[in-house]
């Protein structure tokens, strides 16, 4: 093992789901810190538009599309990200979707669609990634989990998926920690992006509406921007951050958990 850390400059993080909404936020958060950013996502036009963002603002970026459910895909992705950007040392396992009913309307293709983008997912590509950061002897690996995973009606799918997050980050620090590798989880509260709109679409309501409405079930009185988890992400995978691992932060503008 090579016990010198790649210094910050070097360093190459991947996001997840960083087309749009938390995701993007990230990618563009650590853009900012120094991080090269592999912009990953379905479509891949969707993820250089967002590396070309980064690129003008005077980044390092590489945009490309890989289904984080499809092993091939996301061994031949990492491959590429390796070749075009270098090594990637950090990774935060954003990507997921929603496929939200009560139990008895629910299908078997619901639940294992939103299996599979999650934990296999996340899976898939903590196992890509990690050699690489066992080689360099640090290593970064962030999960996003929510305040889903203590349990949502209509969200069974979800809430599993979410908790066992939870479970797989803390086995990651368990095993990783001795190879200078931390694993930590973030669990947003109600965050403004593309995925909550929708719900309020779903819903029946506007978006304002929808805000109002968590609003009242939040201390801090707002609901959350892309920013607050993107700022949280920052600390995990910074240098100071090296002795917090297996850790879950609700990040949800109040206590959860």
């Amino acid at each position: 093992m090579n016990t010198t850390a790649p210094s910050a400059a070097s360093r190459v993080a991947v996001v997840t789901g960083a087309a749009r909404g938390i995701g993007k936020g990230i990618a563009q958060r650590l853009a900012t810190d120094g991080f090269a950013v592999a912009v990953v996502d379905l479509d891949e036009a969707a993820c250089v538009a967002v590396a070309d963002e980064i690129t003008a603002a005077g980044g390092n970026a590489l945009g490309l599309g890989i289904d984080v459910a499809d092993e091939t895909a996301v061994e031949e992705g990492v491959a590429r990200i390796t070749t075009e950007l270098g090594p990637p040392t950090a990774l935060v396992n954003n990507a997921g979707i929603i496929r939200d009913n009560l139990l008895f309307k629910m299908s078997t293709s619901d639940w294992d669609s939103v299996m599979d983008v999650h934990l296999r997912g996340s899976f898939l590509m903590s196992r890509a990634t990690q050699k690489h950061m066992t080689e360099a002897g640090w290593g970064r690996i962030v999960n996003l989990s929510s305040t889903s995973a203590l349990g949502n009606r209509g969200q069974t799918n979800y809430s599993a998926a979410k908790a066992g997050i939870q479970g797989f980050t803390k086995s990651l620090a368990l095993e990783l920690g001795r190879y200078g590798v931390t694993a930590n989880a973030i669990a947003p509260g109600f965050i403004e992006t593309e995925m909550t709109e929708a719900t309020a679409e779903r819903m029946g309501m506007s978006f304002e509406e929808l805000k109002a409405y968590a609003v009242k079930d939040i201390p801090v009185a707002r609901t959350g921007k892309p920013a607050d988890i993107a700022h949280t992400v920052s600390f995990f995978l910074s240098e100071e951050a090296g002795f917090v691992s297996g850790q879950v932060i609700y990040v949800a503008g109040g206590p959860k958990g």
